[in-house]
Parts: C-alpha cells; structure tokens; sequence
C-alpha cells in the first residue's frame, strides 16, 4: 500500500503497511474523513514523521490523541500551529522548562523547531473526529505507532523517551533502559501536572544524556 510519508519511514515501515489492520484502518479514517469533520487535515496526518526522518531520531515525546478543537491539530503532538492559544497542558509543558531551563513561556506553542533537531512528537492515534476525544482509538493506530516505537527502541540506540503521564509509560514498558534514557513522570495536564511533572526537569535530563552519546543538545 501506498502511504504519502517521508521516504526513510516508508521503508522502515514498508511490511506494516501492508498488513491488513493497517489496510483496514486507512480505510475507515478515508470513510470518516468523508463524513465527519476530523483533525488534523488529511495532509498533516504523518507530519511528526514528515518532519524527523527515521535516521534523524534522537528523541520521542509520546502523546495520546491529537487534540479534538478547532485549529489546534496539526500532526505534532502537545504542538499547536502558530496563533493558537496554548493548550493547558502546553502551557505547564513551558512552564516546566523555564524552571528546568531558564527559557521564559513562549507565545507561540508551535514545537516545529523541536521536531527538526530529532524530537520525535508522535501521538499514539494520528487522527480524531472534531470535538470528540478518543474518538479514533481502538481502530488500529495503536498498533502503528506501538510498531513505530518497537523500530527505534530495538534498531537504534542512544535515543531518549520522554514519557509522560500512564497511558505513554505503559506503551512503552518494554523499552530496553540499558539501550535508551527512559524518563517518565506524570502528565503535564493541569489535573496531575502538579503530581511529579512539575520539578521532574526532563529538558536538562535529555540535553545532558544527548551529549554523553556523542550527540548535539535540543535546543528547547
């Protein structure tokens, strides 16, 4: 099967598009993309791996779902295009790396710039109907993006998984820490971010890791 994606993730991934869940899944987000007003646009659905080629990889932030209001989705998960409001848990996202870093609260929460360093921004389902969150779950993405994690986790080395929150700990609990930096805490939404997101200074913790692998820091 086809899949309009960038050329070094279409071949890693090459045997996963051909199995029939994921035929199956292309064809029910085509079907709710006829009927339904579903984020983000048809385009962006493979952004996060349009903007970190496979090889580039240095870093992976995993999120749930993309968000569900209008403008905000735009393939990168926690990010929003410019000139949308940061979302809370975006907002407590900066509010963490100013303490970690120094870095004041930006305006704009478009983390485009992360994702050309090698920060993985990869959402567990890619696509969701407007308003209704959770709505895609359950037809096959997770069994994508759970393939995506097991390539980088078993085929590379040195990466760095920031994990926020027990939805993403536990889809990648099988992660090998002697291979990789695996960082986990609690969500950055405001109802845990206060729960150990807040003081758990993940920027830092990934820049100094980076450097010990012979790696260039993510410049937050």
């Amino acid at each position: 099967m086809k899949v309009k994606i960038e050329s070094t993730w279409a071949e890693v991934l090459a045997e996963e598009f051909e199995k029939p869940y994921f035929q199956n899944l292309v064809q029910f987000v085509k079907q709710e993309y006829r009927t339904q007003k579903i984020f983000p646009k048809g385009g962006e659905i493979f952004a996060a791996f349009d903007a970190t080629p496979y090889p580039d990889v240095k870093a992976v932030i995993l999120g749930q779902d993309p968000y569900h209001g209008e403008g905000q989705a735009h393939g990168l998960c926690f990010s929003v295009p410019d000139g949308i409001a940061l979302p809370p848990s975006l907002l407590n996202i900066y509010k963490e790396m100013r303490d970690d870093l120094g870095i004041e609260v930006r305006q704009s929460g478009n983390l485009t710039h992360w994702s050309r360093q090698g920060v993985l921004l990869l959402n567990s389902t890619l696509t969701v109907r407007a308003n209704q969150a959770g709505s895609h779950q359950g037809h096959g993405w997770e069994q994508f993006t759970d393939a995506v994690i097991h390539h980088l986790a078993n085929e590379r080395s040195g990466l760095a998984f920031i994990l926020w929150g027990s939805y993403a700990i536990r889809k990648c609990d099988y992660i090998d820490r002697t291979k990789h930096l695996v960082l986990t805490s609690a969500h950055p939404s405001p109802l845990s971010a206060y729960r150990g997101f807040f003081g758990s200074r993940p920027f830092s913790k990934v820049n100094d890791y980076l450097v010990s692998q012979g790696k260039a820091p993510i410049v937050w």
